[in-house]
């Protein structure tokens, strides 16, 4: 698959129109942070393809790595909520996860 960085960004930025990211009084750059992710992401891309994985290997590579930005995600969410008082709701912290 052959995306641009552009292209990649426009995509990140529709996502984000449904499903915003608080980057709340962080002192970066939004658009310099994605940048980075962006080109990140399209290295291990080319870094992959170079070594012509079959796209069950590629499926694998990302499932596990979106998994483990999720878990990330959540972990730090989870933190967040304790870290402003109290204990966090886990079931409102998991709905978004389990699937009835």
């Amino acid at each position: 698959m052959a995306i641009t960085q552009d292209e990649l960004a426009e995509l990140l930025r529709e996502i984000e129109h449904q499903d915003p990211i608080d980057f709340g009084d962080l002192p970066f750059d939004e658009d310099a942070l994605r940048s980075l992710v962006l080109q990140d992401l399209i290295e291990q891309q080319a870094a992959l393809s170079a070594m012509q994985a079959d796209q069950d290997d590629l499926n694998l590579v990302y499932m596990l790595s979106t998994a483990k930005l999720v878990l990330e995600n959540l972990v730090l969410n989870a933190r967040l909520l304790m870290l402003s008082g109290g204990k966090p709701d886990m079931d409102a912290l998991f709905s978004r996860y389990r699937r009835h």
